[in-house]
């Protein structure tokens, strides 16, 4: 969000807080893209306040917590002392969130591993209509195919881009064993290392596929320790997030900080992700 709207964002989660009897007297930016993150203190709760025309995501988000708080996931709950829903304040959508204090210690590819068995266990066990991975790559298309949502995008990397997103979603759905529920973006930067273990955050962008595409958005020696997993398709799968990752980057509306930056390196990404691999 640029600082103006930033500003909004605090003053509409400061105020939601203090309508639930939560003081609030300060805000810690934890996170700003096209949404904030805030740590309000002193009643320390972890708020996300996302501008009203995500109010859907948002309502998603928070609908996948509840559900997979009863089915014991390895996830960031929602903050108790508030009604689990998504209040809107203003032209803001607002969600409370318990805080955790992290820990030092670096999740091991193992321990990150057992994470993401657990949370596909506990996918695998509710029942909710979540859009298909396919989708995803649907609306990334949609950015590059047209000029006018990316008048930037030089057209031999348009070009590129669009028949890497459509070649390699067809060869994943061909290459799958089958789909289920995922994390959707289970990168380091959604799993929290904490007291309680582990824990999985940003719940928004759950979908469908193959466990190999989340396992894709993990450091590479996490596939190893998950138990059948496909290193092929994982390869596939990380490809096809970067050329994603680098069609939202080349939207004219993308707020991403150091924009210009991740435009050119996400394309990098790409082709380094398309290299075939070595032996082993």
């Amino acid at each position: 969000m640029e600082p103006w709207e930033l500003g909004r964002a605090v003053d509409a989660a400061q105020a939601t807080a203090a309508e639930l009897g939560l003081r609030a007297d300060d805000a810690v930016t934890i996170h700003n893209s096209d949404r904030v993150v805030l740590r309000l203190l002193p009643c320390d709760v972890l708020v996300r306040v996302a501008p009203s025309e995500h109010l859907a995501d948002s309502r998603f988000e928070v609908e996948v917590a509840r559900r997979l708080a009863d089915v014991d996931a390895p996830l960031a709950e929602l903050e108790p002392r508030a009604e689990p829903r998504v209040y809107v304040h203003g032209a803001f959508a607002v969600s409370l969130w318990r805080y955790y204090e992290p820990v030092g210690a670096e999740i091991s590819p193992a321990d990150y591993a057992d994470a993401l068995v657990r949370h596909h266990a506990a996918l695998r066990r509710i029942d909710l209509d979540a859009p298909h991975f396919t989708d995803r790559v649907a609306g990334a298309l949609r950015e590059v195919n047209d000029t006018e949502r990316s008048p930037e995008l030089p057209d031999a990397d348009r070009e590129f881009l669009s028949g890497t997103l459509s070649g390699l979603s067809a060869a994943i759905s061909a290459g799958s064993s089958g789909d289920q529920l995922l994390h959707g973006e289970p990168h380091p930067g959604n799993l929290l290392n904490t007291r309680r273990g582990p824990l999985f955050v940003d719940l928004a962008t759950c979908c469908r596929g193959p466990v190999e595409f989340d396992l894709a958005h993990a450091p590479e020696d996490v596939g190893m320790h998950y138990a059948g997993a496909d290193p092929a398709l994982i390869h596939r799968c990380r490809a096809l997030g970067w050329a994603i990752f680098s069609a939202w980057r080349w939207r004219q509306e993308d707020q991403m900080p150091d924009r210009a930056h991740w435009r050119t390196e996400g394309l990098r990404r790409v082709r380094t992700a398309l290299e075939p691999r070595g032996p082993g």
